[in-house]
C-alpha cells in the first residue's frame, strides 16, 4: 500500500508544482518524507480571513488514498470547524462508514479515494468561507460566531494580522 500511496503523492506533488492552484501552496515538509506536506492557505477574498497566510500540515496514512489524511493548522486559527489544537474538522477528512459522533454526515460527504491534495485544500478554503456551526469542533468559536459576531471578527482579525507578521 505504501508504494501505491508514494506513487500517487509524488504524482500529485508534480501536478501541483507544474500547475499551481490559486489560493494555496503545498509541498513536502521534508524532501525525504512524501507523507507529510506543508500547506499555506491564503485567506479567501471577501471573508474575515482575507489577507491571512495560514500554515498547516497534511499527514497522509500509508494506505492513502483509501484513508484520508489528517490536517492541522500550525498557524493560530479561530474557526468553528477547527479544533483548538489546529485539527481541521470537515466531512471529507472523515473516514467512510457510520460515525456515532457525526450521525448527520452522509457517506457522500465523507472521504473518498477520488479526493486529491487539491480537492482537500479547496475544501478547507471553502470551510474558511462558510463556517458550519451546526457540528462545531471548537464550541467556543461556534458560540461566538452565533452570538457575538463582532468579537468573533476581532479575534479573526488578530490571527490574520499575526499570520502576516509571521511571514
Amino acid at each position: 500500500m505504501t508504494d501505491q500511496a508514494s506513487l500517487l503523492l509524488r504524482k500529485q506533488l508534480k501536478e501541483l508544482t507544474k500547475n499551481p492552484v490559486e489560493g494555496f501552496s503545498a509541498g513536502l515538509n521534508d524532501d525525504s518524507n512524501l507523507f507529510e506536506w506543508a500547506v499555506t492557505v491564503l485567506g479567501p477574498p471577501d471573508t474575515l480571513y482575507e489577507g491571512g497566510f495560514f500554515n498547516a500540515i497534511l499527514k497522509f496514512p500509508p494506505d492513502y488514498p483509501q484513508s484520508p489524511p489528517d490536517c492541522r493548522f500550525t498557524s493560530a486559527m479561530w474557526h468553528p470547524n477547527v479544533f483548538p489544537d489546529g485539527r481541521v474538522c470537515i466531512s471529507i477528512l472523515h473516514a467512510p462508514g457510520f460515525d456515532p459522533l457525526n450521525p448527520q454526515e452522509s457517506a457522500a460527504e465523507k472521504w473518498s479515494p477520488v479526493h486529491t491534495v487539491e480537492s482537500i485544500v479547496l475544501s478547507i478554503i471553502s470551510m474558511l468561507s462558510s463556517p458550519n456551526d451546526e457540528s462545531p469542533a471548537n464550541i467556543d468559536a461556534a458560540k461566538e460566531w452565533r452570538e457575538n459576531r463582532a468579537e468573533f471578527r476581532k479575534k479573526v482579525a488578530r490571527i490574520v494580522r499575526r499570520s502576516q507578521e509571521e511571514l
